[in-house]
């Protein structure tokens, strides 16, 4: 009888040491139990002393094992946080990217608008667009607001008087605004007296496109043709100075200024003529000589003769050219 109960009582002990292994086993498989603290597993003061009795039994044995868990699931989580950075600096780039071809399209957009400025001036005054928003004016008020553009006309022809360029242009511009289109000869009147403001400022370009501008509307205005062709000729456009003189003379005989000017001006434009095609020439030979030089000759090989009869010109070759007078 006693050697059954002592199988029995190892029997039970074996039973209970066996126990104690698989509970050992499955507090040290359970990762989150570990990692979690200790106060939200909940239980009293036995509790806590039996877990500390179990971390310090599996202390030495399940210490290698645990740190190796933690260094994985570290390495987890910075895997996931370079990923994610790599996913926030790609998507920096991409921010970066974009807003690179957004400013490139504005610039391409500002580009092609400043072309076609260029391309399609402004116009400052639209006749056909003013006479469209002046079909609902009354004649009364037509009339109105031509008096009141003659009134400007003489506030500037004033300021004019006195030296005042800048007040006659703007006055002569109000001027403008305020006539109807149907006045032509009044707005071309006022057109040629802005072109004489703009000339005093220096501003020959604008001055012409004005006196142009006065003579759509007034084919006969001598005086602004008189005045653009002085402009053409101050800014050095001979052949059109010619042309409005010619047609100041046709309009107005007794005209003695551009009589002169169209005994005078034909000399000019021959001579300039030859400098332009002296330069030409010159700069023809120039390159000639560029290409012929490698070859060790040069224009001076060559020498062109004009036939007194027929103008056409003939092209000889020297082999010496400073022998050639010998």
């Amino acid at each position: 009888m006693s050697h059954q109960g002592g199988e029995q009582r190892s029997n039970h002990i074996d039973g209970t040491t066996r126990a104690q292994e698989e509970e050992e086993e499955e507090n040290f498989f359970d990762c989150q139990e570990m990692v979690e603290p200790p106060d939200q597993r909940g239980g009293g003061e036995d509790e806590e002393g039996k877990e500390e009795v179990e971390e310090t039994r599996h202390n030495k044995g399940g210490s290698e094992d645990f740190n190796f868990i933690n260094d994985r699931l570290n390495d987890v989580r910075d895997n996931t946080g370079s990923k994610e950075g790599g996913q926030a600096e790609q998507e920096e780039e991409q921010d970066d990217r974009l807003q690179e071809e957004v400013q490139s399209n504005q610039l391409e957009d500002d580009s092609d608008s400043e072309l076609k400025e260029e391309k399609n001036p402004v116009v400052e005054f639209d006749d056909d667009y003013l006479r469209e928003m002046e079909k609902e004016l009354t004649e009364e008020e037509k009339e109105s607001r031509r008096q009141e553009s003659l009134a400007l006309k003489e506030k500037g022809n004033d300021q004019f008087k006195a030296g005042h360029w800048t007040e006659a242009e703007q006055s002569y511009k109000e001027a403008l605004v305020l006539c109807p289109v149907c006045f032509s000869r009044e707005r071309a009147v006022l057109f040629s007296n802005r072109a004489a403001a703009r000339l005093h400022q220096d501003l020959k370009d604008q001055a012409i496109s004005d006196c142009t501008r006065a003579i759509e509307l007034n084919p006969d205005y001598v005086r602004a043709l008189l005045r653009r062709a002085e402009l053409y000729e101050q800014t050095e456009k001979l052949d059109e100075a010619l042309e409005d003189y010619r047609k100041v003379l046709e309009r107005d005989p007794n005209q003695t200024s551009a009589r002169h000017a169209c005994m005078r001006l034909p000399q000019q434009i021959q001579e300039r003529n030859e400098k332009l095609k002296a330069d030409m020439l010159n700069t023809l030979k120039d390159l000639g000589n560029m290409v012929l030089r490698p070859f060790g000759l040069s224009t001076d090989n060559f020498h062109v003769n004009q036939d007194a009869n027929t103008g056409s010109y003939s092209v000889n070759f020297v082999q010496n050219p400073n022998n050639n007078n010998r």
